[in-house]
């Protein structure tokens, strides 16, 4: 598999090429230090072969910001040396922070916007910068990663809505590219050639007159001129379209842009992959091969394979899948993909940072702070006397009840197919109950369900129940009586 497969990126080996971005943990205290916490998630995905680890947003500068991770100062190099070193002690997996600067945003809803900076604040922001990767690399990191993404500093230059009428002119691609160009550069002079840089920005800014694509193109490819090593990518997470609550700083994912950031289970799978092939297209055909990083509800290895295979990305990034399941990497080098914890994209761990709480996945099991082990070797959990798998319509629902599994039993994967195709997983749900409201008359339903424990090895799927949709009176075709039926 291609998905196996080394990359050299400037000199960083990565054993495979599945990523896993930076997400935000709430698990940092307010002074900015790594602890053991922290640690632990990182390590977790090491222990499942991740091939490149970015390490959570973390700030060049000292605006108070709640729980988040800083190398502004000398003084967090050696919380940071401790990730590393215990992310190389567990696997070859790579780590490398994503360094970030962010305005200021107050809980009336006001924010700071870059148009307020002076020439003297741009040139800090951009030392700061230089500092925050020198340090980095002093902290043993395999490289580092530009947050030039969502509602953030340099985003916003980038940004078409760049209100600023100096060098950095949001009226030209040119002004707009200036401060990435510039920070670049002075990272560039404080780390050498040899250390790896890589940079996430937005291939769509998904807000009113925002950038697409055709904008991305171009951002991408002077970002190769500039010498960058890797381009991950993203969309929307803008502050133009946030939803202010009262008495809570503005998060830049309450909109719309927010929504395609983190694209939940209303979404198909691969939402933006076409985004990372085009951008991808346009500048291997200028003649840089910078390998980029496509992301955005790929879960199922074989979708991760064919982007690939077919040349529309070069690494796949997974943040809400590999949180669900750090141990997606060996569960496929195992050929245990049958094993793995899929996430169903219910966004509880996107609610709960925006509730400033730890960041947590619904799927696992009560109360956890970190993904459970791996233990390949157990037996998963079991129907002993069967399933039992029935249905009632009520009120132009499928509601779906059946007995409880025998075993270590972390939840339920619910299975549907608009017969006769194939069936997918539409839920998972701790109880032994499931209301379907997302069905339609007139069409023929299968479902089924499976038990899984924490490790996310499942149960043989339970009887099959097979349920006939009425259409409603007012459609003048016939066939109006419900029917419900077992298969098996």
């Amino acid at each position: 598999m291609k998905l196996l497969q080394p990359l050299d990126i400037n000199g960083m080996v990565l054993p495979n090429r599945v990523a896993v971005p930076a997400m935000v943990t709430r698990l940092s205290g307010e002074d900015g230090h790594v602890n053991q916490d922290i640690i632990d998630r990182y390590v977790r995905y090491a222990q499942g072969h991740v091939g490149l680890i970015v390490v959570e947003a973390t700030a060049v500068h000292s605006n108070k910001s709640g729980p988040l991770l800083r190398l502004s100062e000398d003084a967090f190099v050696a919380g940071h040396r401790d990730l590393a070193r215990q992310v190389h002690d567990t696997s070859d997996s790579k780590v490398v922070p994503q360094i970030i600067h962010f305005l200021k945003v107050a809980r009336s809803g006001w924010r700071q916007t870059i148009d307020s900076l002076s020439e003297a604040d741009i040139e800090t922001i951009i030392g700061q910068f230089a500092d925050a990767a020198y340090r980095a690399a002093e902290a043993g990191y395999d490289g580092i990663e530009l947050h030039s993404a969502h509602a953030y500093t340099l985003s916003s230059f980038l940004s078409r809505h760049n209100p600023r009428r100096d060098a950095f002119d949001g009226r030209t691609l040119e002004g707009r590219l200036a401060m990435f160009g510039r920070v670049m550069a002075a990272v560039r002079g404080a780390v050498g050639s040899g250390f790896p840089v890589g940079v996430r920005f937005l291939a769509e800014e998904a807000i009113k007159d925002g950038y697409t694509v055709e904008d991305a193109k171009r951002i991408a490819l002077r970002m190769a001129q500039c010498g960058v090593d890797y381009i991950s990518l993203s969309v929307g997470g803008k502050f133009e379209d946030a939803v202010h609550r009262d008495g809570q700083p503005l998060y830049p994912y309450t909109g719309y842009s927010g929504d395609r950031c983190m694209p939940g289970d209303l979404y198909p799978p691969l939402p933006h992959a076409h985004l990372a092939a085009a951008i991808k297209a346009y500048i291997n055909d200028k003649g840089h091969k910078v390998p980029v990083i496509s992301v955005g509800k790929i879960s199922d290895p074989s979708d991760a394979e064919a982007l690939l295979q077919e040349g529309k990305a070069d690494i796949v990034g997974m943040a809400r899948q590999l949180l669900a399941d750090p141990d997606w990497v060996r569960k496929v080098e195992d050929a245990r993909s049958d094993q793995i914890l899929r996430c169903i994209y219910c966004n509880v761990c996107k609610a709960l940072d925006e509730n400033f709480k730890e960041v947590h996945c619904f799927l696992w099991p009560k109360g956890a702070r970190q993904a459970p082990p791996d233990r390949p070797d157990a037996s998963g959990p079991d129907w002993g006397d069967g399933a039992g798998l029935r249905a009632e319509l009520r009120d132009g629902q499928v509601r779906l009840s059946w007995n409880k599994a025998r075993g270590d039993v972390t939840g339920y994967d619910v299975y549907r197919a608009e017969a006769p195709g194939e069936a997918t997983c539409v839920e998972a749900v701790k109880s032994t109950k499931f209301a379907d409201r997302n069905v339609l008359g007139g069409l023929s339903y299968l479902y089924y369900v499976r038990a899984y424990d924490a490790a996310g090895r499942a149960s043989a799927p339970s009887n099959v129940v097979q349920v006939d949709m009425p259409l409603p009176d007012f459609v003048p075709i016939p066939g109006r009586t419900a029917a419900l039926s077992q298969v098996d």
